[in-house]
């Protein structure tokens, strides 16, 4: 296998604490430095692949989001219902310790 040399520049505090943890694992520092990279891009991949679907779902909303018509619904337009729904809906997201909104103010 061909290897390719890849230069980093890095604090002297930063690589004399690289090579004291290289040598308590044992390997060299390049070794410990492709494990401890390696390890950290398998985690991200693993990350990646469990919220892709997610990540999917938060795309397409967004899509259909930004072509929704931009004019604001007014808060009087709400029902009753629909008002107490959004209010705990905030509250569930802000909890409920949040001020109130004052009617003026909606």
């Amino acid at each position: 296998m061909t290897k390719t040399r890849i230069s980093i520049s890095l604090e002297q505090e930063q690589a004399e604490r690289i090579r004291r943890h290289a040598e308590r694992a044992g390997p060299d520092v390049s070794a410990y430095l492709v494990h401890a990279a390696t390890r950290q891009m398998a985690e991200s991949e693993a990350i990646e692949a469990q919220f892709a679907d997610v990540d999917t779902l938060i795309a397409a909303a967004e899509a259909e989001a930004a072509g929704a018509p931009q004019e604001e619904a007014a808060v009087g337009a709400l029902t009753e219902q629909e008002r107490r729904e959004v209010e705990a809906a905030l509250d569930l997201v802000y909890g409920t310790g949040r001020p109130a909104r004052s009617d003026s103010a909606a």
